[in-house]
């Protein structure tokens, strides 16, 4: 079982003496191409081993309707991770790009196009970005069933920053499409 770092110490760079505050951040996974489950599970193991990144919880698995999808887009298996860290955000957005490099996701100019894997930050702290390569807090993630529902099943007291208690933003979200699967299960080793 990974510790979880205390959130009121702030970490210093032992060679730089730099100081680096300890953030929680919310991850939101999501595949519907290829064998979806290998792929969250890859996601979850190499974030768990990014170094300074602490996992502290893993969502059970939902499968889920695409959400402003093209036509004939597969059914999604989406899943939320909590982590503390120390990374900057752009440093972490890097890491989730490269993790969804490494399983071969496709980027093209279609939106919400199918895909092995997507791993979106959804919140990192009470960090704010709104530039080309990083927006935080998520701008979609406060209206999608399929992130509101696993981080409210990790988190049910959580708020999402700017837009209130997960609890009330999930309930009128829509959730008809989300549904959980209680035979597939993501672990952290």
């Amino acid at each position: 079982m990974t510790e979880t770092p205390n959130p009121n110490i702030v970490d210093a760079d032992s060679l730089t003496g730099e100081m680096h505050p300890i953030r929680r951040v919310v991850v939101g996974l999501g595949s519907n191409l290829g064998e979806r489950l290998a792929s969250l599970q890859g996601a979850v193991d190499a974030l768990a081993d990014t170094p300074d990144f602490f996992v502290t919880g893993v969502s059970p698995v939902y499968e889920t309707e695409p959400v402003d999808s093209p036509d004939g887009a597969g059914s999604y298996l989406n899943a939320v991770l909590l982590a503390d860290t120390t990374l900057p955000a752009a440093r972490l957005m890097e890491r989730a790009l490269a993790v969804e490099d490494a399983f071969e996701r496709e980027r093209t100019d279609v939106r919400n196009a199918p895909r092995t894997l997507d791993v979106d930050l959804i919140v990192v702290g009470d960090r704010r970005s709104n530039e080309d390569f990083l927006r935080l807090p998520h701008p979609r993630a406060h209206e999608r069933a399929f992130v509101l529902q696993p981080w409210h099943d990790l988190e049910p007291d959580a708020v999402f920053p700017d837009r209130g208690p997960i609890a009330e933003l999930l309930q009128s979200a829509d959730t008809s499409g989300v549904k959980k699967r209680d035979d597939l299960v993501l672990e952290v080793e």
